[in-house]
């Protein structure tokens, strides 16, 4: 393996911090999560998270963290993957391969609209907190 050089050195520092910015949900308003469980990477999730990652880096948002979870109990729709917008409803996309990544940073992040076709609803907070009452 050919020496590095000090410039080749700060290039990786800064490459590496970038990555690792875009998991860190400090100070973002949008979050995107990612199930990553068994039944997620074995449907692409792996996929999925990738072109999070390179459409959110072609489009320049630094507002944006990508995260990732283990199984969301959804698995007849894996890929599964839940975003947060402020001042949007929290969404769980289902059956989310490359290309609907990146539709729904396009559509739902940059332009707040959902791509309704693949939402999965779940219950709404007062039902389950009133035990459906």
């Amino acid at each position: 393996m050919a020496k590095m050089t000090l410039e080749d050195l700060r290039k990786l520092r800064e490459e590496k911090k970038r990555a690792l910015n875009k998991r860190d949900i400090e100070g973002k308003n949008v979050q995107i999560i990612v199930g990553m469980g068994t039944c997620g990477l074995a449907a692409g999730a792996k996929d999925a998270l990738d072109s999070f990652l390179k459409t959110i880096d072609e489009n320049n948002l630094d507002n944006v963290a990508v995260t990732q979870t283990g199984c969301m109990g959804l698995c007849y729709v894996e890929p599964t993957v839940e975003v947060i917008v402020e001042g949007m409803p929290n969404v769980i996309y289902g059956n989310v391969d490359a290309a609907i990544a990146a539709r729904i940073v396009k559509e739902h992040v940059m332009n707040k609209q959902m791509v309704s076709e693949y939402v999965f609803d779940r219950p709404a907070a007062d039902i389950i907190n009133d035990g459906g009452r």
